[in-house]
């Protein structure tokens, strides 16, 4: 009863916290929102590898062919809170968001394959930026505002099977669905009319991977764990609307439409490129484990009327992550700290967005994104189940070009719950 009861729990807070998008960076601006790490609270606090890591414990969403180690059943949940510094050459400003990153269940099949199927998140929207346009006498000629919420999610499934000794293959798909919503609102010295964009868009398409793993015992009881996955070519089709109008304000503050400028459909295709991940690691059972992990991804391509204007454009993207974990004695009766999982790592990312804070089309700057990464593995009383905390200090985009930096410190929180019986029917419940 407790089991079921922790589902339904489990889908419930799923349902409501995917329903918001809780971001506030202002790169969340452009395309489909800010792109949302595939990897676990685990995974993320040794910088995000994951690839080539085999873990009998924990589910790997980087990698399918990692199911195929699933040995019990795994429920698995993880969130997010994220203190952000926003800072551009003159002013700073701070916010802080929560977030839902994951919910998923993963069990075997048979003794040689596993399968797991969850929720997450795959971009998130979600931005308020005020900017003031002044002459030589610093009055204000212009004031505008631009705020967005939504992003999109994914619902997947993964098969992961041990083909051979030391080799594993897996496959996975995933349905992407969401909505986004974008507006800008400008207001001009001395004219009694404002103007408003809006942009109302849904999000659909799917996505498929395969991946493998290979994993060999070497002298002295090491492991050489080797891993590549490929996320196929997708497209995302956008439909929605758009709207320029120009209005007044009431009493109330409130907007009293005048003449609409345009009001006409928007229709277009995100093309997401071939997304490859290659990654090796070395280490002892139970004991540590050092990893790297490489990511490449061409440029996404666009087709239709879904990007305005000439303020950003796509770029081939790339994640270079090293980390990995230490436990002192996974048995020790004497001391709970022995058992604890310790983990850290760094990641260098390249985010794959070209922005021109000037808007005159031809100064575009690389947006760069760097991390540091500390967390603990705490093991519960129940059998495998445990508590991973990850903290991440890291820094984002650049002051150049009239451009922002972020300075961010996440804190994560996943539950990993494990049990050799919860799917063994029970003569009395």
């Amino acid at each position: 009863m407790i089991k079921r009861l922790l589902i339904v729990v489990f889908t419930i807070t799923s349902i409501m916290i995917f329903a918001q998008r809780n971001s506030s960076s202002p790169y969340s601006f452009f395309g489909i929102g800010e792109d949302v790490s595939r990897a676990t609270v685990e995974q993320a606090s040794m910088g995000g590898i994951g690839v080539a890591l085999r873990d009998y414990n924990h589910l790997n969403f980087i990698n399918p062919a990692a199911n195929a180690d699933i040995r019990v059943a795994t429920y698995a949940i993880g969130g997010e809170l994220s203190l952000l510094n926003v800072s551009n050459a003159t002013t700073s400003e701070t916010g802080n968001t929560t977030s839902l990153r994951y919910i998923a269940l993963g069990f075997p099949i048979g003794n040689k394959a596993g399968f797991s199927a969850g929720l997450q998140p795959v971009s998130n929207v979600g931005y308020s930026l005020l900017t003031n346009v002044t002459d030589t006498d610093n009055n204000v000629l212009e004031v505008s505002r631009f705020t967005g919420n939504g992003g999109t999610t994914r619902l997947f499934g993964g098969f992961g099977i041990n083909v051979i000794e030391g080799l594993a293959l897996g496959i996975e798909g995933a349905f992407v669905f969401g909505s986004i919503d974008n507006n800008t609102t400008s207001q001009r010295a001395n004219v009694s009319l404002a103007t408003k964009y809006e942009k109302n868009t849904i999000v659909r398409g799917s996505q498929f991977k395969i991946g493998a793993q290979y994993k060999r015992k070497l002298k002295n009881d090491l492991l050489l764990n080797v891993g590549a996955s490929l996320q196929l070519e997708n497209e995302l089709s956008v439909s929605g609307d758009e709207r320029l109008f120009s209005f007044t304000f009431d009493n109330n503050g409130g907007e009293i439409p005048r003449v609409t400028l345009y009001d006409r459909n928007v229709r277009g295709t995100l093309t997401n490129p071939l997304k490859s991940i290659i990654g090796f690691g070395i280490g002892k059972e139970n004991k540590w484990y050092v990893g790297v992990d490489s990511e490449f991804q061409s440029a996404f391509g666009n087709e239709g009327n879904i990007i305005n204007g000439a303020t950003y454009k796509f770029e081939s993207s790339r994640r270079t992550s090293l980390g990995g974990y230490y436990i002192p004695k996974i048995n020790s009766i004497s001391s709970y700290w022995d058992r604890v999982t310790y983990r850290g790592g760094l990641r260098f990312e390249k985010v794959g967005l070209l922005v021109d804070g000037t808007n005159s089309g031809n100064n575009y700057e690389s947006i760069n994104d760097f991390g540091i990464n500390i967390g603990f593995g705490l093991p519960l009383p129940r059998q495998l189940s445990n508590i991973n905390l990850g903290f991440e200090y890291g820094q984002k985009g650049t002051t150049n070009n009239n451009l922002i930096k972020e300075s961010y410190f996440n804190v994560r929180l996943s539950l990993s719950l494990n049990s050799v019986d919860w799917f063994k029917k029970r003569g009395i419940d």
